[in-house]
């Protein structure tokens, strides 16, 4: 199981899919081992029957797979039928899948066909917002900022102030592609500039970019945002009027956290990372939306300037044990909320 949990990790571009990894086993040796590479193809059981030399080798023998066996036709056919056809004997799974239309469904198919199941129910953080979403019924929201050692995010109200290092700055650009969207307000995209990009990786499915506006018709279109072809996606409480990029979706209303997220579950997406501002953070932590906080803390000191998750009467929470990593000079804190 560990082997196919080392193979789950290979899939990148498994976008709303959870990666999932398979080894297939027989007689104590290991006949081929597979994983989910992209969203909507093959999944990692039927990746691994395709790496055998010899499909008849597949006779008897026993499959360690990561997560609970898909019984649905989806994208692709229900690999239970597979497996089942293939004559394979035992099926090891890490984790039943929490998905509803799987859950359970996989593992009774399974034995209704004399296959025999076994649930190690393994502890992991393979899938940890695909796990969440399924049983939140809602994406996983992280809160990330850069600050200095007094606690600014900006020096400046009305200019972008440069805090971290390169290998922090490395580290959020892997951040983000971990995260499905990247929702950020209106004041930092007017102030920051930002691309809201993966810079660090070319992505099948990179993150939307998601913005919370007044009015869509003041956004300055000569803003880095327009200048790639990744999906943005503008929440606005008046209609558009501009002619816009094929990639730019306006979704108009009254707009605030609870509704932002709903809409966001509605679509399938899992994990959601909020970059900024420091109102945009409060109206979320004021709302009890926030699950993990990451912070890159610099070796600076601003005196005068914007502080993090600011302006709201902020409710208490409590968190997790800080992880501490050290980036250079800078050091990244990490913590989940706990209740």
């Amino acid at each position: 199981m560990k082997l196919a949990f080392l193979e789950a990790r290979k899939g990148q571009n498994t976008w709303t899919n959870p990666r999932v990894g398979a080894v297939l086993v027989k007689n104590n040796q290991v006949l081929s081992q597979g994983h989910h590479e992209t969203f909507g193809e093959a999944h990692a059981e039927v990746n691994a029957l395709k790496k055998l030399n010899d499909i008849t080798k597949a006779r008897g023998a026993t499959l360690y797979v990561t997560l609970e066996p898909c019984s649905h036709f989806g994208k692709t056919p229900p690999c239970v039928q597979k497996i089942v056809e293939m004559g394979i004997k035992k099926v090891v799974i890490g984790q039943v899948d929490p998905n509803p239309i799987v859950s359970g469904r996989g593992i009774k198919y399974l034995r209704d066909h004399d296959v025999i199941v076994e649930n190690l129910e393994a502890s992991t953080n393979l899938n940890t917002a695909y796990n969440f979403f399924y049983k939140n019924k809602r994406p996983l929201i992280t809160v990330k900022y850069a600050m200095t050692l007094d606690g600014k995010i900006n020096q400046d109200k009305k200019v972008r102030s440069l805090i971290s290092n390169q290998k922090a700055y490395e580290d959020s650009q892997q951040l983000r592609s971990q995260n499905q969207v990247i929702l950020i307000g209106e004041n930092t995209l007017k102030i920051d500039n930002p691309r809201l990009t993966v810079r660090s990786q070319n992505l099948m499915f990179p993150p939307i970019r998601a913005v919370m506006v007044r009015d869509i018709n003041i956004v300055d279109l000569n803003s880095h945002l327009f200048q790639s072809q990744e999906p943005i996606w503008f929440f606005s409480a008046t209609k558009n009027q501009h002619k816009l990029p094929k990639n730019v979706q306006i979704f108009v209303g009254e707009w605030n956290p609870q509704k932002v997220i709903k809409l966001f579950a509605k679509k399938g997406l899992e994990s959601v990372l909020i970059e900024g501002g420091s109102h945009l953070q409060a109206d979320f932590v004021e709302q009890g939306l926030v699950d993990k906080v990451v912070v890159y803390l610099a070796n600076k000191v601003f005196g005068r300037g914007l502080p993090a998750i600011w302006d709201k009467k902020i409710p208490s929470m409590q968190f997790s044990d800080l992880d501490v990593e050290k980036l250079d000079s800078n050091l990244k804190i990490t913590t989940w909320r706990i209740g």
